[in-house]
């Protein structure tokens, strides 16, 4: 099994350059009349991509140094010709949905109540107490995510992002072994690093742009994407600046995901409600973010505790999916099905 893995592992590089249908790099920018030295101002600022560039608003790139309103409005006319930002059908947009690749989670019960696992293009967010197992979930998709397709993985790398110190590479090397994956392969095809404080998050964010324009990756975790935000900012009188802080950044990561079609699984803490409202609600536990995460999250998913090793997962809030629930275990090997 290991043998026939390690092809698409070596071929992700590969891909990239067969693919006509990837994000198109910023260089194209040149064919179209754009300098070079005002498509190096474009990459310095975090703009890697041609689609980043057509999706950012003008005064975004104004603030970019030595790039005036004129050149801006050029830059912007020229990245839109070659990104189709119209109207489409909805013939074409479901066509180009059932197209989108799931990545397994690792137990059966789960993918069916996600319709095939976490979904690439958009933002999963997982939250819940203390050992509910989001973390777990994390390390388990950063090695799915490297299966080929019809394994249920992504045939690509993982960007992991930890803000509570919490990775685990002896997690990573177990849920390998599993899959039947060479341990040295998985740990070199996943990208960490530690953030700090929420500005070195989102400086993060930049530098994967950047390495995601130069090789293919399937999944970028956050975890936690909120844990940062609790202790940089305190109080009602940083309320809004904080709010603002973190709409900026799950607004970088929506954009993330759009240009490079990965899938992105933030995990977020809990709050305990303490009004008196919380003792007529069954649960009184609620995710921290408030609406702008609510708002900015395609899929949300809830865990909580079940008996010994399983956790319950339920669908807190989705487009498509239906409120339902499922039950999971934390093995030794990584997130699987509960045994009855």
């Amino acid at each position: 099994m290991a043998v026939q893995l390690e092809q698409p592992q070596q071929n992700f590089q590969e891909g990239v350059d067969e693919e006509q249908f990837g994000p198109l790099l910023v260089n194209k920018l040149e064919s179209q009349g754009i300098s070079a030295n005002d498509v190096k101002k474009l990459q310095d600022a975090g703009y890697y991509t041609v689609e980043s560039v057509a999706y950012a608003p003008k005064k975004a790139l104004i603030s970019i140094k030595g790039v005036s309103e004129a050149k801006a409005d050029k830059i912007q006319n020229e990245a839109s010709k070659l990104v189709p930002m119209g109207f489409t059908t909805a013939t074409e947009f479901h066509q180009r949905r059932s197209e989108i690749i799931q990545i397994t989670s690792g137990s059966k019960e789960l993918d069916k109540l996600l319709g095939g696992g976490i979904e690439t293009g958009s933002i999963t967010e997982i939250f819940g107490e203390f050992r509910t197992g989001k973390t777990q979930l994390c390390h388990t998709l950063a090695v799915t995510c490297q299966l080929p397709i019809d394994h249920g993985g992504g045939e690509g790398k993982c960007l992991y992002i930890d803000s509570e110190g919490t990775f685990r590479p002896e997690r990573l090397l177990a849920v390998a072994e599993r899959f039947g994956l060479s341990g040295s392969d998985v740990l070199d095809n996943v990208a960490y690093a530690r953030a700090y404080n929420t500005d070195h998050q989102s400086q993060l964010l930049l530098q994967a742009s950047a390495m995601m324009s130069e090789s293919r990756y399937a999944l970028l975790i956050v975890d936690s994407a909120t844990s940062l935000y609790r202790t940089d900012y305190s109080g009602r009188g940083e309320l809004s600046a904080r709010q603002m802080h973190l709409a900026k950044f799950l607004r970088t990561l929506l954009r993330i995901a759009d240009e490079f079609g990965v899938a992105v699984l933030i995990t977020n803490q809990v709050v305990a409600q303490v009004d008196g409202a919380s003792m007529f609600a069954a649960d009184p536990k609620k995710p921290i973010g408030g609406n702008i995460m609510a708002h900015a999250s395609t899929t949300r998913l809830y865990l909580r505790k079940g008996r010994g090793e399983t956790r319950i997962c339920k669908i807190y809030d989705s487009p498509c999916l239906p409120e339902a629930e499922a039950m999971f275990a934390i093995n030794a090997d990584g997130i699987g099905d509960a045994k009855d």
